[in-house]
């Protein structure tokens, strides 16, 4: 059992992440996109959206953090185990807390906008779930068991079994221990990564990159009329040379 679920599942998950994307992006590079539905509503999405992009990166990069740095880095930098621990708890409930309140702003906004749930596909509200399922179980480890319950040092199993399986010898059990919100946790978050491609959250790795070194483009009124608006005369000047030109 600890194979299947903690060497075989996620090694498929990663499989499908990969493979899915490149399959996405020779055979629907049309529909890698976000599907934005800011035309139907954009207030309740102003409030969400930076709350919950934001909140949610920097749970990312706590979790980058804790799983792929061992333990025995920050103690030579003196950093405590407890340290450690507190700071991964503050940082990491309050960044849950607005990711959390982002997503509810979100997931208000689909269900009660007419227009925006209508635009809802069945995918779109699977992804969704197990978005919020990830942030939960995320949350209760966080609050639940780390901070209610005592300090679990999830470095000293999770992190180390993650690590692994980027190795020729990954460790499945190590995890065959741990609480039983962090498995939960872990078996969520696999299947999110394995149902990402197919999905909107492919916008992740169409960041517009190149639009801050892309060429100004510039609107030509086609009113005859003068125009007495800032740079309207230049302009007017500039045409007229290439004309006589």
């Amino acid at each position: 059992m600890s194979t299947l679920l903690w060497l075989t599942i996620p090694y498929f998950a990663f499989s499908s992440f990969a493979i899915g994307h490149l399959w996405r992006y020779r055979n629907d590079q049309f529909g890698w996109t976000t599907r934005s539905s800011q035309l139907h509503e954009s207030r309740l999405l102003r409030l969400g959206s930076p709350m919950f992009h934001l909140g949610l990166l920097a749970v990312l990069g706590g979790h980058a953090f804790g799983l792929g740095v061992p333990a025995s880095w920050t103690d030579r930098v003196g950093v405590s185990e407890h340290g450690y621990h507190l700071m991964s708890v503050t940082a990491g409930t309050l960044t849950g807390l607005v990711t959390v309140a982002g997503l509810a702003i979100l997931l208000y906004r689909r269900c009660t906008v007419t227009a925006v749930r209508q635009a809802t596909t069945g995918m779109d509200a699977a992804m969704y779930a197990m978005l919020g399922g990830a942030i939960a179980t995320g949350m209760v480890n966080t609050m639940g068991e780390n901070l209610l319950r005592g300090e679990y040092n999830y470095r000293e199993t999770v992190s180390p079994w993650f690590r692994s399986l980027f190795t020729i010898s990954p460790d499945p059990e190590l995890m065959a221990g741990i609480p039983v919100s962090f498995q939960i946790h872990a078996l969520v978050v696999m299947a999110l990564i394995a149902m990402w491609p197919y999905t909107r959250l492919v916008h992740v790795f169409s960041a517009p990159v190149g639009y801050v070194v892309r060429p100004y483009i510039v609107y030509r009124s086609r009113d005859a009329a003068p125009s007495n608006r800032r740079y309207a005369k230049a302009w007017e000047q500039s045409s007229a040379a290439r004309e006589h030109r």
